[in-house]
C-alpha cells in the first residue's frame, strides 16, 4: 500500500526523512523534489560497464540550460532522504513527462534504508530548457510484508553528490556476468 501525504508527514523524523522538508512540496500521496544546480555528463563516446567512465560537470544557470535529445543527464535532488520500514520509489511529475523529459531510465526502486541524495538519469524527448530548484520528481513510500533487511553498505549509500554508474566495482570483485549465464544454464 503506498502511504497517503498526511502519512508521509507523520512518519517524519523515523521511518522518514527528507531533509530539507517544505509542507508546500507534500502531495496527497507523495513529495515533490526539486532539481540541484549541477549535471554530469559523460565524456565518453562508448560507455563500458566493466570500467569507470570519465564525466564532466555542468552548472545549470540561472536563465536555464537546454538539454539536448540523445544525451544522458545524471543530475540529483536538493533534498537527501532517509528511509527505515518503508520501500522509497521516485516517479517523475506528469507535468514534466508532458515535456518528453524523462526523469530516471530505469532506477525510481529505492532499498529500505537508503540514505542519500536521489541520482536521476535524465532524458530529453526533443531540446527543453530545465531550471535548478524545479520540482522535477516525486518520491512515494510502500508499505512492505515480512522481515526487514535493510540496505546499509551498497555502493550507493550516503551518497553526497551525484553517482555515476559503479557497476564496474561489481565486475572487478570477481563476479563474471559470463560465469554466471553459463552457471545458470548448467544449474
Amino acid at each position: 500500500m503506498i502511504l497517503t501525504g498526511n502519512q508521509i508527514r507523520a512518519e517524519l523524523g523515523g521511518n522518514i526523512i527528507i531533509d530539507p522538508f517544505d509542507e508546500a512540496q507534500l502531495n496527497p500521496n507523495s513529495y515533490n523534489l526539486r532539481l540541484h544546480d549541477e549535471l554530469l555528463v559523460y565524456e565518453e563516446v562508448v560507455l563500458d560497464m566493466k570500467k569507470p567512465a570519465r564525466f564532466r560537470r555542468v552548472l545549470i544557470p540561472p536563465q536555464g540550460l537546454i538539454l539536448n535529445p540523445q544525451q544522458l543527464y545524471l543530475a540529483r535532488t536538493v533534498e537527501r532522504t532517509e528511509t527505515h520500514n518503508l520501500v522509497p520509489m521516485l516517479e517523475g511529475r506528469s507535468s514534466i513527462g508532458r515535456l518528453g523529459l524523462f526523469v530516471h531510465i530505469t532506477a525510481g526502486f529505492g532499498d529500505i534504508g537508503f540514505k542519500g541524495y536521489w541520482t536521476l538519469e535524465m532524458f530529453a524527448v526533443q531540446p527543453i530548457r530545465i531550471y535548478a530548484g524545479v520540482e522535477i520528481a516525486q518520491i512515494f513510500y510502500h508499505d512492505v510484508r515480512g522481515e526487514i533487511t535493510e540496505y546499509t553498505g551498497g555502493k550507493y549509500q550516503n551518497n553526497k553528490d551525484i553517482q555515476t554508474s559503479l557497476l564496474y566495482k561489481e565486475l572487478q570483485t570477481g563476479q563474471d556476468p559470463q560465469r554466471r549465464l553459463e552457471f545458470g544454464r548448467e544449474g
